[in-house]
């Protein structure tokens, strides 16, 4: 081989190693692009539950006042919270909905020495989809948190990492609740009402 034909074959091997590296490089780009969209999918799911969620507390909180004007304490206390979770910070949503559960199961419990109340149509409909919603919120969490996992998963692992620290891809937070007394009361099931 001569020294021009051996020249111009590392030439044509640089070339097409450069030419895979831009090739691998875009595709764990596009991929860390497509699992960052999932999680911010996942939030948006949580987000529009929980913007369900703070109406349908609206909407009972209204209908007990009307029964139980004298527990307004325990309504402003559903009232704040709900009000404080207004925020796109995963973290500090958590922490907000753990208030809201904490505040909801009291005023629930209000409900419970006023049997109009118990027996108020509108009030019944609401508490079950209230439940529900419960539900479809742990489904949206879940779904996001897995999302998060597999980001997070990628921007941390090699050869990923690389791509991810170069385009300023940074971990994303879980949506969970600090501690286990939070965990168990947004958790509360309302079971059948008669």
């Amino acid at each position: 081989m001569t020294v021009g034909g051996a020249l111009l074959l590392i030439f044509g091997f640089i070339v097409f190693l450069c030419i895979a590296i831009i090739i691998w490089a875009v595709l764990i780009y596009n991929r860390l692009v497509s699992s960052r969209e999932f999680v911010n999918e996942g939030w948006s799911l949580i987000d529009v539950q929980l913007k369900r969620r703070f109406n349908l507390i609206k909407n009972l909180v209204n209908i007990v006042k009307g029964y139980a004007s004298h527990e307004v304490e325990t309504l402003e206390k559903l009232t704040d919270a709900r009000s404080a979770a207004y925020t796109d910070d995963p973290k500090e949503r958590a922490a907000a909905e753990g208030a809201i559960g904490s505040a909801l199961v009291n005023m629930l419990s209000v409900t419970e020495a006023y049997p109009d109340l118990k027996a108020d149509g509108s009030f019944r409909d609401l508490q079950q989809e209230l439940s529900q919603l419960e539900d479809v919120i742990q489904k949206s969490r879940r779904y996001y948190n897995g999302n998060v996992r597999n980001y997070n998963t990628s921007v941390q692992t090699f050869p990923d990492l690389i791509i991810a620290n170069l385009f300023a891809f940074r971990e994303a937070a879980f949506f969970e609740l600090d501690n286990e007394d939070e965990r168990k009361l947004t958790e509360v099931s309302f079971g059948e009402t008669k």
